[in-house]
């Protein structure tokens, strides 16, 4: 592995780890019963996530363009798959992490709500005491949650299933079309542009049938209609239909970037 692959895997892991752990922002919104200050920090975690894919692109732009000026593309395809793999692996660590940077989120809420200030909140995370804390508090799943997943769970499996098409799309999007541009050289920066038609559909998906499920059952919970268990069980489910997407996004990544190609042609 090459010195750009390497930060090209880093940044995926990056990507992949923020949008996994953003789960855990909303079980502390609900143990607190600060919703409003919860998704604030979940808007911290999407503008890190942002910030970091904003650097991912131009880096697998110039890898793609670096193979079309050298003549040799072979290893492209396998570059790719440990691209995705690194996405897949970032979201099991991210969900694995999530009892234990949920913890952190409360103690962070917590804090915030006594100073009303960010550089107090940053300087008490990296004091001793905070430091001391973030050793305290981590912990491991317990595997009582997964034994749960077969109880009543507070979203339907269809809302499942689009959370696995709606992650294997983000995870693939960019690096198909993107692949598209090589197989497809004459119109690459075509084929590159429609990356944002493909994030466009799966956000559609998240923001319009997925997240809007997930936002009511948080005032549930808050209001006392639907049990903190079920609620923990959902966002379970929901992680791992996100580890789902990430794997499927491997059979998705040919077949998607000849598609782009395809679209690309026609355009």
């Amino acid at each position: 592995m090459d010195t750009q692959l390497a930060v090209i895997c880093v940044l995926t892991f990056s990507i992949n780890l923020i949008g996994a752990l953003a789960y855990a922002a909303r079980i502390a919104g609900v143990r607190t019963r600060r919703i409003a200050m919860s998704f604030a920090l979940f808007n911290v975690l999407v503008l890190l996530s942002r910030v970091s894919n904003s650097f991912l692109g131009p880096f697998l732009a110039k890898r793609i363009e670096d193979a079309l000026a050298a003549g040799r593309g072979d290893h492209l395809v396998d570059d790719f798959r440990l691209i995705l793999l690194s996405a897949t692996v970032a979201t099991i660590v991210g969900t694995l992490m999530i009892p234990t940077v949920q913890r952190w989120f409360c103690s962070a809420i917590g804090q915030f709500q006594e100073h009303r200030s960010i550089s107090k909140l940053l300087l008490h995370i990296f004091a001793k005491g905070g430091l001391g804390y973030i050793r305290r508090t981590a912990t491991v799943p317990h595997l009582v949650h997964v034994a749960d997943l077969r109880k009543p769970r507070g979203v339907p499996t269809r809302v499942i299933v689009l959370n696995i098409l709606a992650q294997a799309l983000l995870t693939v999007g960019v690096a198909a079309s993107l692949y598209a541009g090589y197989l497809y050289p004459e119109y690459r920066v075509t084929a590159s542009q429609l990356s944002a038609v493909v994030n466009g559909f799966a956000t559609i998906l998240l923001f319009v049938l997925i997240d809007p499920q997930l936002s009511v059952m948080t005032d549930d919970v808050v209001s006392g209609s639907t049990s903190e268990p079920v609620f923990r069980r959902t966002i379970v489910l929901l992680s791992l239909s996100r580890i789902a997407g990430t794997i499927f996004a491997q059979l998705l990544f040919l077949p998607a970037a000849w598609l782009v190609v395809f679209c690309a042609q026609a355009l």
